[in-house]
C-alpha cells in the first residue's frame, strides 16, 4: 500500500506561470526517484493560481528522501516556495493494510 502526498500551492499573483514552470521540470526528476510510485501534478479548473500535486511513495521515509533531493531543494526550497501565496501538504496512510 502507497504512502500517499497531496500538496496544494496557490501561486502569488503573477507567479502561476513559474510555478507551472517549475512543476513540469521538477515532475519527472521525481517520478525517477527511487521510492516513488506516483507523481502526478495538476492545475485547478477554477483558479490557475491553484496546483494539486498527487504523490505516492513505498513509504514515509522516501517521501522525507524526495524533500531531501537535489532537485526539491534547488527547485521548490530554492524557488518556488518563494513564489507561493499558500502551501498545504498532507500525508496519508492506508486505512487498512
Amino acid at each position: 500500500m502507497a504512502y500517499v502526498v497531496q500538496a496544494v500551492w496557490t501561486a502569488r499573483d503573477g507567479e502561476e506561470s513559474a510555478v507551472a514552470d517549475i512543476v513540469r521540470i521538477i515532475t519527472p526528476l521525481s517520478r525517477q526517484e527511487p521510492g516513488n510510485l506516483g507523481y502526478q501534478a495538476h492545475v485547478s479548473t477554477d483558479d490557475p493560481r491553484r496546483f494539486m500535486i498527487y504523490e505516492q511513495y513505498v513509504d514515509a521515509a522516501a517521501f522525507e528522501a524526495h524533500r531531501a533531493s537535489a532537485h526539491f531543494q534547488k527547485y521548490v526550497v530554492g524557488d518556488c516556495l518563494a513564489r507561493l501565496a499558500s502551501r498545504e501538504v498532507v500525508a496519508y496512510e492506508p486505512l487498512d493494510p
